[in-house]
């Protein structure tokens, strides 16, 4: 046989890539342990690149200007988990005493349903106390499991920062050595394109944060609400997580007003929230993120979801800076051109209505 390609058809096609989807997510799944401390760590790489660059430019040894980077990045790593920590260790203290007041606010929701609906309200306490000692009993194993393994990541990733770093113009001449010698400016292309990229988002999102924490705290120090500048920053982080931290960070908040104040306080605390997130999808991320990373909304809501049932709350940070990467190669790549569109927020130039009419004058000449 002249041709030794073997072509299939569409169904097997599609039958072969459904399967290699299936195999990939399961290997994400029970390899994110090992996976996600690694993205983290080359997403962080690329970022702190710059800094190692200038300072060997200073003639400093590219071993102590690692060191360096990565030591100033522990550094302030870890005076912001000190401020928070303290802070949520100061919030637990005085949980006991939110504790009754959502016992009683719950108490009196719970005897309102009872008589507007005709539950017993025997049968709603025993289904309170059944979920409560399952949740218990999972949060106890749970917690220990999730120290153990957060110990680890803590101590492993410097060193996975610093390896890549070290590494780095080995890991790029091994990508340039898997393709032939004609595909290797795209693949140069690609490379300095996803590392720009990278660059680009995550300052970004971090003077995003920085501008979130800083509202919300105004907001919530207004209003007196205890804990103000560990909710901002809390709700500035959630918010990183596109479309659903936002409203995930006004939760706690709200719930803090309650328990210190009245449900008017929450009131209030949900519209300064709303007020902040008006004013970061208007103005903050259109000017400062969405610029850098060309994701349109479906697509991103979809991959978020994705990644929080794949690696929980890692997995929806990393889902829209992996996706804007996949994106960068489809669109280096004549045969996922395709793909890479359908990815992006570029709208036909056409425009919707003139697609719909085109097709309806093809049906009505073909008489079909």
């Amino acid at each position: 046989m002249n041709d030794s390609s073997i072509k299939l058809p569409l169904y097997s096609k599609l039958a072969l890539i459904i399967l290699g989807l299936v195999g990939l997510g399961h290997i994400l799944y029970i390899g994110q342990e090992i996976i996600v401390p690694v993205i983290f760590a080359v997403i962080l790489a690329i970022l702190l690149n710059p800094f190692v660059n200038y300072l060997c430019s200073k003639r400093i040894s590219r071993i102590m200007s690692i060191s360096i980077v990565v030591f100033l990045t522990i550094i302030f790593i870890g005076g912001l988990s000190y401020f928070i920590v303290s802070q949520i260790s100061e919030l637990g203290d005085a949980l006991p005493q939110f504790g009754q007041k959502f016992e009683a606010i719950v108490s009196d929701f719970l005897q309102w349903v009872s008589v507007t609906f005709k539950v017993s309200h025997y049968k709603i306490n025993t289904w309170i106390t059944k979920t409560r000692k399952e949740i218990d009993g999972m949060a106890v194993i749970g917690q220990a499991l999730d120290t153990l393994k957060g110990a680890l990541v803590v101590v492993i990733m410097p060193v996975y920062i610093f390896i890549i770093l070290y590494y780095k113009p080995l890991f790029l001449e091994f990508i340039e050595q898997l393709f032939k010698s004609k595909d290797r400016a795209v693949v140069a292309e690609v490379l300095s394109e996803t590392k720009s990229l990278i660059q680009k988002y995550l300052v970004g999102l971090s003077i995003e944060a920085v501008i979130v924490a800083i509202l919300n705290t105004a907001g919530l120090m207004i209003l007196g609400i205890p804990y103000a500048a560990l909710l901002g920053i809390i709700g500035a982080l959630l918010n990183v997580i596109p479309y659903i931290g936002g409203v995930i960070a006004i939760a706690l908040p709200m719930l803090v007003a309650i328990a210190t104040k009245t449900p008017g306080a929450a009131f209030w605390v949900f519209m300064v929230y709303m007020l902040v997130q008006f004013i970061d999808n208007q103005y903050i991320v259109p000017k400062i993120v969405a610029s850098k990373v060309k994701i349109n909304a479906l697509v991103s809501i979809i991959v978020v979801l994705i990644g929080g049932a794949l690696w929980g709350l890692s997995g929806m940070f990393l889902a829209l800076p992996l996706t804007a990467i996949i994106k960068v190669i489809f669109d280096r790549i004549d045969t996922l051109k395709p793909f890479g569109y359908l990815l992006g927020d570029v709208l036909p130039a056409r425009g919707v209505l003139k697609i719909e009419n085109e097709y309806k004058e093809e049906v009505e000449a073909t008489g079909s």
